[in-house]
């Protein structure tokens, strides 16, 4: 992968036109943003299950993650409606380039994982917003598998990324409709992300292992590692009583990609800190998750699943401090 133009990598930066984002903060606000609250909710998620489970204070500390999560998303959601009312034209550009398409699909996922937190199933605006993520998330899906159906997709543009509407959000949306008691339609939008993963396995992959991706764009790779675990997460919340051997079964497919991701450390952490870092944020989140899982619905003991948590919540903190350095000084968005 290190042989493609300066032409090309403009291409996967800034789309057709080759010249760099430009004009007001606005404007340069980046769906990647949106990372960041679908990190913390998945935090926010993994605790709710320790303290279910019965992990002391992990309540208070799901509360305390919470609210200052839900403050991030509505401000995030706020401010990119703005830009799409003031900058549409940036918003489509956005939409339509061949990296940044599929990253678009973090809004709704992030308010999918909203619902799946706020949740009341006697209340129809819960579900009214599930609708509207998923149709969003299905618009992006979309246009993400005509590129690759039709071989517009720019060879160095099939990265991990892809995962997110056409897997993620579908996995995510099976778990909404399940908090909110549409068990049928989850399990519909369940073997739709399964489809949609071992359509994109092979491709990514095999792009994955030819060598490095472009600079700017390897902070996309935490997302490798987010198919098995969250596939394992969202079928634990469609079917409650599946047994601790199938939650095995999903953490030992959670391991490879985990091992093939950080054999690849030398190239990825050499590149500047980004949001775009926390790629990583939610597949920890819900690893933690599906090991608190399997512990409590087999016979683990207690403190792996305890540990498994801390460790995720050691990775997300990094992360927060690393993005608010970026924040004080000036260099959240992109130039």
């Amino acid at each position: 992968m290190n042989d493609e133009s300066p032409r090309a990598r403009l291409y996967y930066l800034h789309g057709r036109n080759g010249a760099p984002q430009q004009g007001s903060w606005l404007a340069r606000f980046p769906a990647g943003i949106f990372a960041i609250p679908v990190g913390l909710f998945g935090l926010v998620a993994a605790w709710r299950r320790a303290a279910a489970f019965g992990l002391t204070t992990a309540d208070e500390i799901s509360e305390l993650i919470f609210y200052p999560t839900l403050s991030i998303w509505v401000l995030s959601t706020l401010l990119y409606a703005l830009k799409c009312k003031r900058h549409g034209n940036a918003v489509l550009a956005e939409f339509l380039h061949p990296v940044q398409g599929s990253l678009q699909a973090l809004i709704p996922l992030s308010a999918l994982l909203a619902v799946v937190l706020l949740q009341q199933p006697d209340q129809g605006i819960w579900l009214l917003a599930c609708i509207g993520a998923l149709g969003i998330n299905g618009l992006i899906s979309v246009r993400t598998i005509y590129l690759l159906a039709t071989g517009r997709l720019p060879r160095n543009a099939v990265t991990p990324a892809l995962y997110l509407p056409i897997v993620g959000g579908f996995l995510v949306g099976a778990m909404a409709l399940a908090s909110l008691h549409y068990e049928d339609w989850a399990a519909l939008l369940f073997g739709t992300g399964l489809s949609g993963w071992a359509i994109l396995e092979v491709r990514v992959l095999g792009q994955l292992f030819e060598g490095p991706m472009p600079g700017p764009l390897r902070t996309t790779i935490g997302i490798e590692l987010a198919p098995p675990a969250v596939a394992t997460l969202s079928a634990a919340t469609v079917w409650p009583g599946l047994p601790a051997q199938a939650i095995m079964i999903g953490i030992g497919m959670t391991l490879l990609p985990f091992i093939s991701v950080f054999a690849r450390y030398s190239w990825w952490s050499r590149t500047p800190f980004t949001v775009g870092f926390w790629s990583f944020s939610f597949p920890v989140a819900a690893f933690a998750s599906i090991v608190l899982e399997a512990g409590n619905r087999g016979s683990w003991p207690t403190w792996i699943g305890t540990l498994a948590l801390l460790a995720a919540t050691a990775v997300i903190a990094w992360l927060l401090l690393r993005t608010a350095v970026l924040l004080i000084r000036g260099r959240l968005l992109p130039d």
